[in-house]
């Protein structure tokens, strides 16, 4: 990360403000706009979830919603990767997959479109946390029902306590910061 400013894991999570019981009780939330509002911090992230997948030919770049969204973009455009929005359930127009899982405060799924992703492409996928894992796994499911290649998954945050790694034995996972 050379971003200036904030070049260490204790400087951006010093940036990451935590919202006790959100969405629901009992929840600590890390809530990383406080991070991204300044330039600084959106640079460091980027540079840092970018910075392990350069060179690998990464030609898809996968982002859960939401976050996911803001996160992956970029790290799209810096790879020189196209870029695919996984949804959640009815938000996507044309033909598509699904996957449901956990979480650790309720149930979901996630689609994508069935022609996001074309055989052998290679596939990163991005979001900013990862908690159980059920959301990643299900992402990976899903590049791999549609034909990618996945490469990895990167992630802002890890909540380490949570075991998602778990549920992601045998992928390539990438986390900048944990808690």
């Amino acid at each position: 990360m050379t971003a200036p400013g904030l070049t260490t894991a204790m400087d951006l999570k010093s940036h990451i403000r935590e919202v006790p019981d959100f969405p629901k009780a009992g929840i600590l939330f890390y809530d990383i706009t406080t991070l991204l509002r300044q330039p600084s911090g959106l640079k460091a992230v980027i540079d840092a979830l970018t910075a392990p997948y350069a060179g690998d030919g990464i030609d898809v770049v996968v982002g859960i919603e939401s976050r996911g969204f803001i996160l992956g973009a970029p790290v799209a455009e810096r790879l020189g990767a196209g870029f695919v929005p996984m949804r959640k359930p009815g938000k996507l127009p044309a033909r598509s997959v699904r996957a449901e899982f956990s979480l650790e405060y309720g149930s979901d799924a996630l689609e994508v479109h069935e022609d996001a992703m074309h055989a052998g492409q290679r596939v990163l996928i991005v979001d900013d946390v990862l908690a159980t894992g059920g959301t990643a796994r299900a992402a990976a499911q899903l590049v791999r029902r549609t034909g990618g290649q996945l490469q990895g998954l990167a992630f802002l945050i890890e909540l380490q306590m949570l075991n998602g790694i778990a549920k992601l034995e045998g992928e390539q996972v990438f986390s900048v910061l944990q808690y």
